[in-house]
């Protein structure tokens, strides 16, 4: 399969592997998705297999770049279509109606274990909230706080010890305006049974969730989060292009989608630089590619190190072609806004998001901005799951028939013509409307925090 009129190799569908098309020289550029993927690092007969042994990426540090703006028309308008979803107090909308219990610290994990045992409420330990300084805090704060408001969740008890340096009376400063009556706190130390206190406490949340009902609610509210993770030759011809014409006809529709593994865009960044929609919008990209580099150099790690094992088994070879499928998940709508870590959507459209590729860490990400549920397109397959519903999307039959635990949707019949877009459209929907998702049924929630700073 040859992607783009201007690429030199193809891409075979029986194994996802790249071959050369026509004699490639020593030196010259190997092309695909009508852009280089790197170089070759020796002569390169026709025919012949093109991966790690003859092919090596072409980048390097920060760049400068220039404002040079192109647009794509996607199908804009309003829509009647709407999903059953959950009006929260504050007019925001959720599409699950969970009880959550988030830690300040990791030392409570198992308390929040046993409360959520007892209660059927959803807990997400992590090691997080205590010894941290800075930038490291503030960052821990920032996700937590991200979940705490998060509409999904119709309550949440905020679980705290009561000396960690992230302890209650600290994170509220973090976390802003809250309802007293959708938010409850409860440090351990303070109570004789802090697990009964918790149960009691979360029975209450779960008596004022029960206010809550399913109601019509239009597609425009939707956030989703856009992640690839296990790629393999495929995804950027099956699965990531699919999410991509899902995303322009959401945002299209008057909905958000948000794109993040900053690692995953180098080499291919130019291509969402053209469709920032303002010269703002571009700076911040342009700060968002170079400062992920930068922080690479700090720490002395060169910044194509990926793909990653299973990526090379599965075909992918640079990190400019991982990058060149991955932002397909973008679509062709202009990028109206860039998030820092931690930030939550505050435009409809496509926005990017400051993170790195790591697979829990993204999705992550994702959720503590806000997006209802997350796109997760796969070629090797993983199980993990987000605090939010993480759709599992198939790039080759194979997967998607060998890992029915673990994948939703399968992208693999677009390898043969069929579009799929109104299909998966309607299946989010279905998922929007209460369908669970198999991280869900399998009760795979995780979290994991970015982190590049001081433990004490």
């Amino acid at each position: 399969m040859r992607i783009n009129p201007l690429d030199n190799v193809e891409v075979n569908l029986d194994n996802g592997h790249k071959y050369a098309l026509r004699d490639i020289k020593r030196g010259e550029d190997v092309i695909k998705y009508g852009n280089p993927i790197g170089h070759a690092t020796c002569d390169i007969a026709a025919g012949e297999h093109v991966h790690t042994h003859n092919l090596k990426t072409n980048l390097s540090g920060g760049l400068e770049y220039t404002y040079e703006p192109e647009f794509y028309n996607i199908p804009e308008g309003t829509s009647d279509k709407t999903f059953m979803g959950y009006v929260r107090a504050n007019g925001e909308v959720g599409i699950r109606n969970d009880v959550w219990i988030i830690n300040t610290v990791g030392c409570v994990n198992k308390v929040a274990e046993k409360i959520a045992e007892a209660t059927g409420a959803y807990h997400f330990p992590h090691p997080f909230g205590c010894s941290q300084l800075g930038d490291d805090q503030k960052i821990t704060q920032k996700i937590l706080s991200g979940m705490v408001h998060h509409p999904n969740a119709a309550a949440v008890l905020v679980l705290g010890l009561g000396c960690e340096n992230n302890n209650i009376e600290v994170f509220k400063k973090a976390l802003g305006e809250y309802d007293g009556e959708r938010v409850r706190f409860l440090n351990a130390q303070d109570f004789d049974d802090e697990v009964s206190e918790g149960i009691r406490i979360v029975c209450e949340l779960q008596n004022y969730a029960k206010r809550f009902k399913r109601e019509p609610i239009p597609v425009s509210k939707l956030k989703i989060g856009l992640k690839c993770g296990g790629s393999d030759g495929y995804s950027g011809i099956s699965a990531n292009p699919l999410v991509g014409r899902f995303s322009d006809k959401l945002i299209g529709m008057g909905g958000s989608c948000v794109l993040t593994e900053v690692p995953e865009m180098f080499g291919a960044e130019h291509l969402l630089m053209k469709r920032c929609e303002s010269e703002e919008v571009f700076q911040k990209t342009v700060s968002l590619i170079n400062d992920f580099k930068d922080y690479y150099e700090r720490h002395g790690q060169v910044i194509y190190e990926n793909p990653s094992p299973g990526n090379k088994a599965g075909g992918i070879t640079t990190l400019e072609e991982k990058s060149l499928g991955c932002v397909q998940k973008g679509g062709l709508a202009k990028v109206s806004d860039v998030l820092d870590y931690g930030d939550r959507i505050s435009k409809p459209g496509l926005s990017l998001l400051n993170g790195p590729g790591n697979d829990i860490v993204a999705i992550t990400n994702l959720m503590a901005a806000g997006a209802h549920m997350i796109l997760f397109t796969t070629g090797r397959g993983t199980p993990v799951g987000s605090a939010v519903p993480t759709v599992k999307i198939s790039t080759n039959r194979s997967l998607f028939e060998r890992k029915g635990g673990w994948i939703d949707f399968d992208a693999s019949p677009t390898l043969s013509g069929n579009e799929l877009t109104d299909e998966l459209f309607d299946f989010v929907i279905s998922i929007a409307s209460g369908k669970e998702t198999k991280n869900e049924i399998n009760g795979y929630r995780e979290i994991s925090i970015f982190k590049d700073g001081v433990t004490l």
